[in-house]
């Protein structure tokens, strides 16, 4: 193992439910009235522009990137007083004693990824944003950009994902895929190819793991 690759939201801090919130209180304006389950199997996982298409149909591009743009200033406001999921600090530590290359490989759009990584104090070797491919998760392609910038074999990375369409892209790309429960049911995850589930960054079956590897 070289590499330590990891989703953004839900995975390097919980804000799947401001994001939750952010979404269904921007959707209210346009009389979708949404909850947990409409979010976690409508919304959650998957790249902005598709979402907007497929439940406000009727506006223009134009109106669903100032649609966008508003629900993302909304989930920025809320997301104040970010802390890193437990034991995450802990890991990157152990990655650098160990010389592991790290990245960041998500669909959240690059205000959110820049606030997030800054709000956390987090760095990585390489930042693939799906926003700047032809496709997002699930589709594999983020994590081949990822292996690629890296210069590494799938096999060579281990990845953490906390949604099915995360775990799907990181596994279609030939990736292990560790999946966090944080947000999205574990059997979810585990259908989706995750061949290890923790709630946290101190799970002591990730440690076993890693000791292995």
């Amino acid at each position: 193992m070289r590499a330590l690759l990891f989703d953004l939201d839900g995975t390097l801090a919980n804000t799947d439910r401001l994001h939750e919130q952010a979404w269904l209180e921007t959707l209210r304006f346009y009389g979708i009235e949404g909850d947990h389950h409409f979010y976690q199997t409508q919304i959650s996982g998957g790249l902005n522009p598709e979402i907007v298409r497929r439940l406000l149909p009727q506006l223009s591009e134009a109106e669903g990137e100032a649609f966008i743009a508003r629900k993302e200033r909304r989930f920025r406001e809320l997301a104040q007083d970010l802390r890193a999921l437990p034991g995450l600090d802990a890991l990157l530590a152990w990655a650098r004693r160990k010389k592991l290359l790290t990245g960041l490989v998500t669909n959240a759009p690059h205000e959110n990824a820049r606030h997030v990584t800054q709000a956390l104090g987090l760095s990585f070797d390489v930042v693939v944003l799906a926003e700047e491919l032809a496709a997002g998760k699930p589709d594999p392609l983020p994590y081949r950009v990822a292996l690629e910038r890296l210069d590494l074999g799938a096999q060579e990375a281990l990845a953490f994902e906390d949604s099915p369409a995360g775990v799907k892209a990181a596994v279609g790309a030939g990736i292990p895929t560790i999946g966090l429960t944080t947000g999205h049911p574990p059997e979810a995850l585990k259908a989706a190819g995750a061949f290890l589930l923790i709630a946290d960054f101190t799970d002591p079956q990730l440690w076993k793991y890693l000791e292995r590897s």
